[in-house]
């Protein structure tokens, strides 16, 4: 072999290893987008997942507060019941006071109710 064609065949290996190279940087070029594109959309992903997240924690903070609202609303009730109850065994002491009194109902002199 020749000098020419050494130089010649060292050429050719270097434009096929230039192609080669080439075709390896976009090939990687393509890999490092589609990297790109997915971590984009893993980064979407977790972020609507911390928004369900705290959807959710919403949820359960709006019903914890309805929660304790109706124990406030029953305990309102339950004095509510215990106050009417009491006012209807004072109607009832009274009226047995009417009674036995004899006064039928239009006036009692001198005489006050319990509480």
């Amino acid at each position: 072999m020749t000098t020419q064609e050494d130089i010649a065949q060292v050429a050719a290996q270097l434009a096929e290893l230039t192609q080669t190279v080439e075709a390896m940087a976009k090939d990687l070029k393509a890999m490092t987008e589609r990297a790109d594109t997915q971590e984009a959309r893993s980064d979407t992903q977790e972020a609507r997942s911390d928004t369900q997240e705290a959807r959710a924690d919403n949820w359960r903070t709006i019903a914890d507060i309805q929660d304790d609202d109706a124990l406030m609303q029953q305990e309102r009730v339950d004095l509510a019941a215990r106050e009417l109850a009491d006012v209807s065994r004072r109607l009832q002491a009274a009226a047995t006071l009417l009674q036995e009194s004899g006064d039928s109902g239009s006036r009692i002199s001198g005489k006050r109710f319990a509480e």
